[in-house]
């Protein structure tokens, strides 16, 4: 294990909506089904919601952008939120920010089909301690971001992380719940084991505090491509048999150097 002292860069930022999160599904499905990216976070005001549809598992793109969607999204006190389409399927809305405790409801029609999710935003569960540590995997040596916290009692907890290495596209790391440690001092492991790292390295791990929904969706995404020959759909939390999720939830992002 590294000591602590040799941490060189540790920040915290919210402000980040600039960096646009970019993580590879690789869904499996016959062309036409309607594929709906919506991570909705307390960032920034500047929301993005990806609609395209999918294509033939053997073409060599894997959606094409819907660019005739109308996309709205509603909070249970009845404030509406209109998504405009700007360029490559991106619908955006750049004065909205979302807020804890409220439950939001996106609606997506797509040439007279609808459809639509729900999700409640969580509140944050603050990091207490956050460092690097090398862990030996089938005699290899990895490095992980190790993010220590007290976890709130009583209470169901999710969590889902995406990593950067170096400044790259953000990458899905993996999904966490309290089911088994409720209430207690908690350590959360992040690393991309597909990618080497290597001292020098910085590593950027964005830390969202989702619902139980958007946590059964990413589970199932890390179960059946992450340790399977064959990966499969997660299952999605969006209606009418449509690929993909809706999330609204609070994000905070941390840095750190591979000393």
């Amino acid at each position: 294990m590294l000591s602590k002292s040799s941490y060189i860069l540790l920040y915290s930022i919210l402000l980040f909506s600039a960096c646009e999160e970019k993580v590879d599904l690789n869904l499996n499905a016959d062309s036409g089904r309607v594929v709906i990216d919506a991570q909705l976070s307390d960032a920034s005001n500047i929301q993005r919601i990806r609609v395209s549809q999918s294509v033939a598992i053997d073409a060599e793109m894997g959606s094409t952008a819907v660019k005739n969607a109308i996309v709205t999204v509603k909070d249970n006190l009845n404030q509406n939120y209109l998504f405009q389409h700007e360029k490559d399927g991106y619908y955006i809305n750049r004065n909205f920010k979302p807020a804890v405790g409220r439950k939001y409801t996106l609606r997506v029609g797509v040439n007279k089909q609808q459809f639509e999710s729900s999700s409640t935003m969580p509140a944050y569960i603050n990091i207490e301690t956050t460092h690097i540590i090398e862990k030996e995997i089938a005699g290899k040596t990895y490095f992980f971001i190790a993010l220590a916290f007290k976890d709130p009692a009583k209470i169901a907890n999710y969590y889902m992380y995406t990593l950067s290495i170096n400044g790259k596209e953000f990458r899905f790391a993996s999904t966490e719940s309290d089911q088994f440690n409720d209430g207690l001092q908690v350590t959360h492991y992040i690393s991309e084991l597909e990618r080497s790292l290597s001292h020098g390295d910085k590593l950027t791990v964005r830390r969202y505090c989702v619902d139980v929904g958007t946590f059964h969706y990413w589970n199932g995404y890390q179960s059946t491509n992450l340790s399977t020959a064959a990966p499969g759909n997660p299952k999605s939390n969006i209606s009418n048999n449509a690929l993909g999720y809706f999330s609204v939830a609070p994000v905070k992002e941390y840095q750190l150097l591979i000393p």
